[in-house]
């Protein structure tokens, strides 16, 4: 199931796709946690190794930032998510929370040149209370996930961005995925209080099996909720309550969906067998079969 709208996953015509065009996209909607195995695969198709070399440069820092790619400066325990929003360029990137900028190698995973950064005062402390409850419910909601929140300011308006990425990478049980989502919002802070703005989310979902099959569900929600401007504290809560409902919906929505599927669509693709709840052995079917015929004779 394919219902994911995101930029990064536009669909063309294969046609009119040049080689070049063709590695990028396949190393683009790799499955979560499985880049490396896709890049195997690549190079065992097109047999061009400079090529892919080159593709692989160019599509790697998008793809761990589409990704919302964790990673840890050292000395520090919280993670920071790789995102446009906190890109510098040049593979420089900030992380907020320790007030540090890093340079990141999305070759080898390496990060080095942390520096000292000043973040803006005007949108420091609405992003500090947000982060504070963003990452309290990035804990209690995703374990293993991790949280950042980034801001930037303008003349008259800052804006706020909360992202999410939570995943499970089940190599030996041939299953990976990764939940994520991004949610954003911008005001002036100096208008008068209980300002109404939109909070905008995308939340995307994508779960690869692969075991005797291979099956991807890949999916997303875009998402608007509007918010009352007062104080940093109140701003922080109203938008982590938000997020917290328009995502348990959108879980059980998913659940719901899935269940449905697996009463009905799963099952019309299935040989009308009796239920045993086992895998069918073919070869001893096969073998059964000719003894028959060969009792009969």
């Amino acid at each position: 199931m394919d219902t994911d709208d995101n930029s990064d996953d536009q669909r063309i015509d294969e046609s009119d796709r040049t080689p070049a065009e063709m590695v990028s996209s396949f190393l683009m909607h790799a499955p979560p946690g499985e880049f490396p195995e896709v890049l195997d695969d690549v190079k065992n198709i097109v047999r061009d190794d400079k090529l892919v070399e080159e593709q692989v440069s160019k599509v790697l820092p998008k793809y761990n930032k589409s990704q919302l790619t964790p990673i840890k400066i050292e000395d520090f325990e919280h993670p920071v998510i790789l995102s446009v929003f906190n890109d510098l360029g040049d593979g420089k990137f900030v992380d907020p929370r320790s007030k540090k900028t890093f340079r990141y190698d999305h070759m080898t995973g390496i990060v080095s040149d942390v520096a000292d950064w000043q973040p803006d005062a005007t949108a420091e402390p609405w992003r500090i209370a947000l982060e504070n409850d963003w990452l309290s419910y990035t804990k209690e909601h995703y374990p293993e996930g991790a949280g950042s929140v980034f801001s930037k300011s303008g003349e008259v308006e800052v804006t706020l961005n909360a992202c999410l990425e939570g995943h499970q990478f089940q190599p030996k049980k041939f299953w990976n995925g990764r939940w994520r989502s991004v949610w954003s919002i911008t005001f002036n802070p100096n208008q008068q209080k209980d300002q109404q703005v939109e909070l905008r989310g995308l939340i995307r979902l994508h779960v690869h099996y692969y075991e005797d099959g291979n099956v991807q569900l890949v999916s997303s929600r875009r998402c608007e909720r509007s918010i009352s401007i007062n104080n940093p504290e109140q701003v922080s809560k109203d938008i982590v309550d938000a997020v917290e409902k328009l995502e348990s919906d959108y879980q059980r929505a998913i659940s719901e969906n899935y269940q449905t599927m697996s009463d009905t669509t799963f099952k019309a693709l299935r040989r009308p067998l009796p239920v045993i709840r086992s895998k069918i052995e073919w070869n001893k079917l096969m073998g059964y079969k000719i003894g028959s015929e060969l009792k009969q004779q």
